[in-house]
């Protein structure tokens, strides 16, 4: 009996130090990140902010320095130079939307009904499944897009000639200017896609993992873009401060990891 009661003991011992172990790591992940649910169910480990932002930017400057012209294009403003640009509204959608304040470029509820009804019908849009660049530098959706997907498009023409800034879209919504994540961000929040900005890294592990049908995104712990109806939404390759985040150019999608929308 007094063997039995000491291996009990010692094994009591050793399930304690593995309850330790296992608090401590809990905690320790905690620190590394903050874990959150999307809006689809995905567990994202979200990384600090600010420390994410920092890294966003010197993975950038080490792009740039290392002769990448797409990084070099996306024209980085001061926040102070930016300031002089309009705010824009906050993404409004039929989904998630943080305020009631309609974004520049966003339809109304009304219109966009109007809209889903003349593409019903066979109304004006962008033929097929692929959306167009028009001249003015905003895109057009495809006629036979989804609502949703129409909605991404339309939260990306309020803001596709926006400064660039470091940090631009995460305090809030409503920003002079948008880095890479904070314009994506600003997009599928104007479809209903997502309730709050999130960094680059956060993409990695967002949504479904590989492309999508309409709408792909392809991130890295760097940067993010996306694909919509197969037109680009980059704020790298731009021709200039004031260029579309809408690109027709494809670019590699070598070192980012591919995730889409549930069901798009």
């Amino acid at each position: 009996m007094q063997v039995l009661a000491k291996r009990f003991g010692a094994l009591r011992l050793i399930l304690a130090a593995v309850g330790l172990l296992a608090i401590g790591a809990g905690a320790a992940a905690m620190v590394a990140g903050s874990h959150t649910t999307n809006r689809h169910g995905r567990n994202v480990v979200s990384l600090d902010p600010g420390t994410q932002l920092a890294a966003n930017r010197a993975a950038v400057k080490q792009a740039i320095a290392g002769g990448d012209a797409e990084a070099a294009q996306s024209y980085a403003e001061s926040r102070s130079t930016a300031k002089k640009h309009p705010k824009a509204r906050a993404p409004r959608s039929n989904g998630a939307s943080t305020t009631s304040a309609p974004s520049p470029g966003v339809p109304s509820d009304s219109e966009v009904k109007r809209e889903l009804k003349m593409l019903e019908r066979g109304g004006p849009g962008a033929p097929g499944g692929r959306a167009i660049l028009l001249p003015d530098g905003t895109a057009q959706a495809p006629a036979n897009a989804p609502g949703v997907v129409a909605r991404v498009i339309s939260g990306g023409n309020a803001i596709f000639n926006f400064p660039y800034i470091w940090g631009g879209g995460h305090g809030s919504f409503q920003d002079n200017g948008y880095d890479c994540s904070g314009s994506v961000s600003y997009a599928l929040a104007g479809g209903g896609l997502l309730k709050s900005p999130l960094v680059a890294a956060d993409f990695m592990n967002w949504g479904d993992p590989g492309p999508g049908k309409w709408i792909t995104i392809e991130a890295s712990g760097g940067h993010v873009y996306m694909y919509v109806a197969g037109l680009r939404f980059d704020t790298s390759g731009r021709s200039g401060p004031r260029g579309s985040r809408w690109q027709t150019a494809q670019r590699t999608n070598a070192g980012f990891v591919a995730r889409h929308p549930p069901g798009l």
